[in-house]
């Protein structure tokens, strides 16, 4: 089940804009343009499908921090507006979810002063006619019972919760349960830490492992799981023989802990463990078990990957997303020309430029409806 299209307004350098989706989505442009807010509004759909969109929003600073602070039009409501439209291909079934969270009234007792509160949600399933599923205003929640009626919830939602978190947990409505299990299973790895206390530096629990956690705090488990519970690491094994000149993999069996190490052609008999190599080294060894790993989510988000990377890396980089896409949609932010090119030349996918246009994030050469100019070619 893929994005088809997604739609943020009033959070921060986000003013409105409507984007249609790929398998690859490539993104690049200057510092500033805001290039991480276009991700970061679907991070916030997975926050609220998760019931943590209020604590997410709050991280950033609260309700006047995320929102869109340039000018607005006299009389609308100062809200920020997500949407997101997932398409399952196989069963022709397409979903399409909307929230809207504003500031709590001036006068109202309920709920903390910059804390988001969710306006209005509603989620649509569409199987040859759009049906709402579930549809909520204020506090108040209806949802489509078993007999295919609307009828009210019997609980209410407290001002910071989502009513998507809220039914997905009563485990009685199988259409929410399907669109939250989807969007749960994204990742996003904005970035990793490479110092001396960095979790990709140190063993973990041996407990299998199908996908890494956004810190990489199981790579380790990850590398295990597929030398030795799915035995093929051919993709693996390439990518980093090509990223550090014909190195290999050492993962022993686990016992209590998972390890791995990296031997290099020029020193066959030593194991260099992770607290032994580059800062480099390691992001490229997390962005392989993020992309390689045994089962790989259905999204993946990369934030300027490249980081820290020797530009010789960037092939193998690029051949690796181009693997992961088989099984899943790709969305990259890069300041890298050279890694746009790599992946475009690998996966057919024209990078995306990032701009401001009167303050606002947009993309080059894109209309409002969210397509591309090229789309027509």
């Amino acid at each position: 089940m893929q994005i088809r299209s997604m739609f943020a307004a009033n959070y921060r350098s986000l003013k409105s804009i409507r984007m249609d989706m790929a398998g690859v989505n490539l993104f690049i442009g200057e510092n500033g343009v805001g290039k991480s807010n276009l991700y970061r509004a679907l991070q916030l759909v997975q926050a609220a499908v998760r019931g943590r969109l209020a604590h997410e929003i709050a991280r950033e600073g609260g309700m006047a921090s995320a929102l869109w602070s340039g000018k607005r039009r006299s009389g609308d409501p100062v809200r920020i507006k997500l949407e997101v439209e997932l398409l399952d291909e196989e069963r022709a079934v397409s979903f399409h979810y909307r929230v809207e969270a504003g500031l709590r009234p001036a006068k109202a007792a309920a709920g903390f002063i910059f804390e988001p509160q969710v306006k209005e949600e509603e989620l649509k399933v569409d199987a040859g006619r759009p049906v709402t599923v579930m549809k909520r205003a204020g506090p108040g929640i209806f949802v489509r019972n078993a007999a295919g009626r609307m009828e009210e919830y019997p609980e209410q939602a407290l001002t910071s919760e989502t009513a998507i978190a809220l039914l997905g947990d009563a485990g009685h409505y199988p259409e929410i349960g399907a669109f939250r299990r989807v969007i749960d299973g994204w990742r996003f790895f904005h970035g990793f830490r490479t110092d001396r206390d960095s979790p990709l530096r140190t063993p973990c629990l041996a407990v299998t492992a199908p996908l890494l956690d956004e810190d990489g705090s199981n790579l380790a488990a990850v590398f295990a799981t597929l030398f030795h519970t799915r035995q093929d690491t051919v993709d693996l094994d390439r990518a980093v023989a090509d990223a550090f000149g014909g190195a290999r993999l050492a993962v022993p069996e686990p016992e209590e802990f998972a390890e791995f190490a990296l031997v290099f052609p020029d020193f066959p008999q030593r194991r260099f463990s992770p607290r032994e190599l580059s800062d480099g080294q390691m992001r490229f060894l997390a962005l392989a078990g993020a992309l390689l790993s045994y089962r790989t989510p259905r999204f993946i988000a990369l934030n300027e990957p490249e980081t820290s990377l020797h530009p010789d890396m960037l092939p193998a980089l690029a051949a690796m997303i181009a693997s992961a896409s088989a099984d899943s949609q790709i969305w990259i932010v890069t300041h890298s020309e050279l890694l746009a090119a790599e992946i475009q030349k690998r996966c057919g996918t024209r990078p995306k430029r990032v701009i401001r246009n009167d303050g606002a994030t947009w993309i080059e050469g894109m209309r409002l409806t969210g397509m591309m100019d090229e789309d027509e070619d």
